[in-house]
């Protein structure tokens, strides 16, 4: 594959108020960029910019602003290599999963949110159901909040960091995207693309930087999503407290995924094993644990560990050269090797891997864990890496209470034979997504909305609540003129106090007549 163009880079970012942040590539460690630790400072120059451009970004309507993004979705595609290597080299992952899940994203979400955001911010006439209002005439309208800052992960750089931009900028918002330090170069030609696209200058500006630079937006911003660890969300959720920001926070899971004995057990095994090494396991989505049934449990084990000792890890050098890529971020490698230890050292088996590959590059081998439980930080804290631990269970009751066993709660998978079985089991999990004979899959489903229970987020992407959140909501009321005997009016309500009593016990008691 091609080097990186890091022109995007050193363009975009020429100003930065601070020393400027190393970009490595982690599946080789070679350092492939510079970009700009932005101070509190650059960030409120750049939010006044967004701000001074975003009435006239909201005046060009849906349509307008529909061909601009129309036209950046094409630009995107037309680039896609260009993206692809860019993303590849920044975050180590596989030119695979750069492409089928970062571009094939782009595409599909782009396109839903063109066709589904004028029905979803259009006005809503409301038809009245209380007597009193009958006749009125009620309308729900929907305003862009007007600068939104978005703080995204290192894990998938345009998916889940500009893919949050796409509705804010559709709803008519000026957008601030503050990229992760570890992966900002997507971001910066991305930048590139939409100006080429038409977009005004301003409209969608990037924020490159370290921590100080995120804590600053959430200062200068009306809107905060952020994507990444539950720590760093509560830390965003505390901070934007101060200002009565309003906030929507997509956090860490630990998703389970449950086997049961009429599962089919190729198609379990093979999604087991997809969606746990999926870009290197670090997604927040990944199936991260699976309980399968104990009259199957030996044979789903083989096949998993069969289909897991084949598999390619190594620097990705274009398509079909690896099935497993680098770490992205060095404290998350860290972070897989103690919870292996700890597994180990509490009497867990690796049947694959176990150890980070020796070697240039951030890699840990493919690990395959069993005679695994919940006193293990594999089973119980997000790891994050490409692991699988795989636990014995008696039946789905156990299973369920220990897939719930979790202060996560973001997604999960029930495998059945039965998909009646599997629906009910499902409905029982508490996660804010759950697929039945499938696994992370709903994410590409932009019309099913995205988002966590329990410490895995606040709000929702994707659906009517992932554009909505953009905007604050407005209801108008609105009565006839020259309304002289209205039943609110004092001297006729004197006149027929009696009358009027008894119509509301009869408007309201047919409901309740046997």
């Amino acid at each position: 594959m091609a080097s990186v163009d890091t022109t995007a880079a050193q363009s975009t970012n020429g100003h930065g108020g601070g020393a400027e942040i190393p970009v490595e590539n982690p599946a080789t460690g070679e350092v492939i960029a510079h970009v700009a630790n932005l101070d509190a400072a650059r960030v409120a120059e750049i939010a006044r910019a967004g701000r001074a451009a975003q009435p006239g970004w909201q005046a060009m309507g849906f349509e307008g602003r529909g061909r601009v993004i129309r036209r950046m979705q094409k630009w995107v595609m037309d680039n896609s290599e260009r993206v692809v290597q860019t993303i590849v080299s920044e975050t180590g992952k596989t030119y695979e999963d750069a492409y089928m899940v970062e571009i094939n994203y782009a595409g599909g979400a782009i396109d839903y949110w063109i066709k589904q955001a004028p029905k979803f911010l259009d006005d809503e006439s409301v038809h009245a159901t209380t007597l009193a209002v009958r006749g009125k005439k009620m309308v729900v309208r929907y305003e862009p909040l007007g600068l939104i800052g978005v703080i995204g992960p290192w894990n998938y750089p345009l998916a889940n960091s500009f893919g949050d931009c796409i509705p804010a900028l559709l709803a008519g918002n000026s957008v601030i995207l503050k990229p992760s330090e570890v992966t900002p170069l997507t971001s910066l030609l991305l930048a590139e693309g939409l100006a080429e696209s038409g977009l005004p200058e301003g409209v969608f500006q990037v924020a490159t930087g370290r921590g100080e630079t995120g804590a600053a937006l959430v200062d200068e911003v009306d809107m905060i999503m952020f994507t990444g660890s539950t720590e760093t969300g509560r830390r965003v959720l505390k901070r934007a407290a101060d200002t009565l920001t309003p906030v929507s926070l997509e956090l860490g899971g630990k998703d389970p995924m449950i086997v049961l004995s009429d599962a089919d057990l190729e198609r379990a095994a093979n999604l087991a094993v997809y969606y746990s090494m999926l870009n290197g396991g670090q997604t927040c989505i990944s199936i991260e644990r699976v309980y399968v049934e104990e009259p199957v449990y030996d044979e789903f084990v083989r096949r998993v560990v069969d289909k897991v000792g084949v598999l390619r890890q190594g620097p990705s050098t274009g398509p079909a050269t690896a099935e497993v890529g680098a770490m992205t971020f060095p404290k998350q490698l860290e972070i897989v090797e103690e919870h292996v230890r700890d597994a180990l050292a509490k009497g867990a088996r690796a049947l694959t891997g176990g150890k980070r590959r020796a070697g240039k590059g951030m890699f840990f081998e493919p690990t395959v864990l069993v005679d695994v439980d919940h006193t293990m930080k594999a089973m119980t804290e997000e790891t994050f890496g490409p692991t699988l631990p795989i636990m014995k269970v008696a039946d789905a009751e156990e299973a369920i209470t220990l897939a719930n066993d979790s202060p996560y709660g973001l997604g999960g998978a029930v495998f059945s034979g039965d998909r009646a079985r599997g629906e009910q089991l499902a409905r029982r999990m508490q996660a804010g997504a759950v697929c039945v004979n499938d696994a992370l899959l709903n994410y590409v489903a932009v019309e099913l909305p995205m988002g966590g229970w329990k410490a895995s987020g606040l709000g929702a992407r994707h659906g009517a609540a992932g554009i909505r959140k953009f905007t604050k909501q407005q209801s108008i009321f609105i009565s006839r003129l020259h309304l002289k005997n209205d039943v609110y009016m004092f001297p006729y309500r004197r006149r027929v106090s009696k009358a009027l009593f008894q119509g509301v016990r009869l408007f309201y008691g047919r409901g309740r007549r046997r």
